[in-house]
């Protein structure tokens, strides 16, 4: 079954394109959210990840910061 993923991003952040280039090539469908537009999106993914910085990816409910790519692999299971 596929996971849910969503990712927390603002369109000038280089490593929020390097994750959603990644998550594309491996072709994993996800949500993704301008936190730069939507203070509320912006204040939920802070809640979730403790942090102000993007990309904030939230895979299933497991929260990754940053362009992680060998934790964004694992827990996608790719």
């Amino acid at each position: 079954m596929a996971k849910k993923v969503t990712i927390y991003s603002t369109p000038p952040c280089p490593y929020c394109k390097m994750a959603k280039s990644f998550l594309k090539e491996n072709n994993i469908e996800f949500t993704d959210i301008d936190i730069s537009a939507e203070q509320a999106a912006a204040e939920k993914m802070v809640e979730k990840s403790g942090q102000m910085a993007v990309p904030v990816l939230d895979i299933d409910g497991q929260i990754i910061v940053g362009f992680a790519k060998d934790e964004i692999k694992k827990a996608l299971g790719i």
